[in-house]
């Protein structure tokens, strides 16, 4: 047939047919856009440190920086000692290590909560309060000097009867001593632990509305994450996945759900020595809790090793192997944050973070650039992993890991134009997420 000939196009249904689809579907149109809107398209922070209240003070982050920085000086002093610790390649080994010790010195906390749960434990009431105030004081100011980290927050008391009360009152008191100095920051965080039924995350939506109304503050304004630490969270008595019902029960709030470790593997019966990240019933809770999250826009957070590395440098380097092979193991299956609960955590941390960006990144930019000019390669890609391509990307500038500029020369691509390719996201949210 000669190309340019016009092909004769014929059809055999009404109009009337496609309406009348479209209008049955309308319902699972909206349905579909209310469950599931997609990447809220803020940065996700690579970890969560906790500190109990009463240890904030006013340059936790950056004592944590000097920390880290004193533990990679006195345990693995250079480049070469760092990735013969960790297993690096050598072409890696600099570029990780230059990266690492600079981001201990810019940013060494990206995400700071401060604990008034399990790290903080029963208190007197009046302490208690004490302590919120001084929390809220502390946050305020050095959002105000600009040495925060970028999402800061505090884990209150959970929702069951015992502590409720003393919960709620920590939490009003933290965000009332914010308002009272400022506002509330752009990275704020709140964090939910121990949620065992739908209806505790009801009630924190109530509790968060309430405050907003009593402030003059939007409606949604203050989010949260949901804390998955008992077997409940993920297997209702009735069989359903309770962590599916939880995510719609907090209205579009719902940030994150942060894996528990230990209090999990405790709940299910894993004796001490065997609670850890990678066992297989973290992996069944946290893939049911990966499924249940996906499309919604609420971050799944991996948990954390109580291993620390103090001591002989020894005992440091074998808590580090530890730690950086957790790290890369949960990156691989896509949980792209954690929980570090010592300073020494954070080389290894940073190090398997920008490892793992770095070592995928000429492949990931080419086969980007070649979906984009659609040029031959021995890939096929598909619009889903340019998704995925440019995800992979964003992740690795939005932690450090890469540069703008040799991702612009190996692409041919702006950041605008890897957010285009990354596809729909819930539009421009503060940077907690809501």
């Amino acid at each position: 047939m000669d190309q340019g000939q016009q092909e004769q196009v014929a059809t055999s249904l009404a109009g009337a047919v496609s309406a009348e689809i479209s209008a049955s579907l309308a319902p699972v149109d909206a349905e579909l856009a209310r469950r599931y809107p997609g990447d809220p398209g803020t940065r996700q922070p690579v970890h969560t440190v906790y500190v109990p209240g009463d240890a904030l003070t006013a340059d936790t982050p950056r004592t944590w920086g000097d920390r880290a920085l004193a533990a990679l000086d006195e345990h693995a002093p250079d480049a070469a000692a760092f990735a013969a610790v960790l297993g690096l390649d050598d072409d890696l080994a600099g570029p990780v290590y230059a990266r690492v010790r600079a981001k201990l010195e810019r940013e060494p906390v990206e995400d700071l909560r401060v604990d008034f749960e399990d790290g903080y434990g029963p208190r007197p009431d009046a302490e208690e309060d004490q302590t919120a105030a001084r929390a809220a004081r502390l946050v305020a100011a050095a959002y105000a000097d600009g040495t925060a980290a970028p999402y800061t927050g505090i884990r209150m008391k959970c929702m069951e009867a015992a502590v409720r009360d003393r919960g709620i009152r920590t939490l009003d008191i933290f965000l009332t001593g914010l308002m009272a100095s400022g506002g509330l920051p752009a990275g704020l965080v709140l964090t939910l632990p121990k949620v065992t039924y739908p209806e505790q995350v009801t009630a924190m939506v109530r509790l968060l509305e309430s405050f907003e109304r009593a402030h003059g503050l939007a409606p949604g304004r203050l989010g949260f994450e949901i804390q998955i630490e008992t077997s409940q969270a993920i297997l209702a008595a009735d069989g359903t996945a309770t962590v599916a019902r939880m995510i719609q029960a907090a209205e579009g709030r719902a940030t994150g759900l942060h894996y528990g470790t230990f209090d999990y593997s405790a709940c299910l019966g894993v004796s001490a020595a065997h609670q850890a990240s990678d066992h297989p019933a973290a992996d069944h809770a946290k893939a049911v809790m990966q499924v249940a999250a996906a499309g919604t826009g609420v971050r799944v957070c991996d948990g954390s090793t109580n291993v620390l590395p103090v001591g002989p440098t020894e005992r440091v380097h074998d808590a580090w192997r530890l730690h950086y092979g957790l790290t890369r193991r949960a990156l691989a299956r896509a949980y792209y944050q954690g929980w570090d609960m010592h300073p020494g955590h954070l080389p290894t941390r940073y190090a398997a973070v920008f490892a793992f960006y770095r070592e995928g990144f000429a492949q990931a930019a080419a086969r980007l650039a070649r979906y984009v000019s659609r040029a031959d390669g021995d890939v096929m890609d598909e619009p889903a992993t340019a998704k995925a391509l440019s995800g992979y990307l964003l992740r690795g500038l939005d932690c450090g890991a890469l540069d703008t500029a040799e991702v612009a020369r190996a692409t041919g691509l702006t950041r605008a134009d890897l957010e285009g390719y990354a596809g729909p996201r819930r539009g421009d949210l503060t940077a907690a997420g809501r």
